[in-house]
């Protein structure tokens, strides 16, 4: 989204746990764009994080498109995940969207202009089996969609949420394996 977002002419600013990843993101997206490339390294299950990343982005430029998107939790059955899997499930998918979306809203609703948008997954319109904790906590997603869409529309800002399909990522092919694994078959069978 971000080597899309600048193609189209839009200054980057980029987050991540993983600053060698970002390092990397960035030199990619000015190979291909003259647009200004920023980054933030936080992990967005730590509020500390969250708070230091609103500080660095006041000092950048308040955004005008917002993008969300993280990695998934851990694979598992329901019954397999301990009450700390569900908390890391929320303070990963959840909650830095909704401290995030927070601290943004304000300066849109300021200009009268904002687009939000939120990478959620197919689990929200049928459960994928053996990823409990993102089929559940991601449905909470389209309920912050509909929330902010009804509430924020009025005020120039539109929200949406994109439901990818399965695509053969690293994300898939570690959920593959997990099944393959779980049901004696090969990775190649359990994609």
């Amino acid at each position: 989204m971000a080597r899309v977002l600048a193609r189209a002419g839009a200054d980057v600013i980029l987050l991540s746990r993983d600053e060698e990843n970002l390092r990397k993101a960035k030199e990619r997206i000015r190979e291909e764009s003259s647009v200004d490339v920023s980054y933030i390294v936080a992990d967005l299950t730590k509020r500390e994080d969250l708070e230091k990343t609103i500080k660095e982005l006041q000092n950048i430029g308040e955004p005008d498109i917002f993008f969300f998107s993280t990695g998934g939790p851990k694979p598992g059955y329901f019954m397999e995940m301990s009450m700390e899997d569900w908390e890391g499930a929320v303070k990963l998918l959840l909650y830095p969207a909704v401290y995030l979306t927070r601290a943004l809203v304000p300066a849109m609703e300021k200009k009268g202009f904002g687009r939000i948008v939120y990478s959620t997954s197919v689990a929200i319109r049928e459960p994928i089996p053996n990823i409990a904790l993102s089929n559940v906590v991601r449905i909470s997603m389209a309920g912050l969609v509909r929330t902010l869409a009804k509430e924020l529309g009025s005020k120039g800002i539109t929200v949406n949420g994109i439901m990818p399909g399965i695509i053969r990522t690293d994300r898939m092919i570690q959920l593959a394996k997990d099944r393959a694994k779980r049901e004696g078959k090969s990775v190649e069978e359990a994609l």
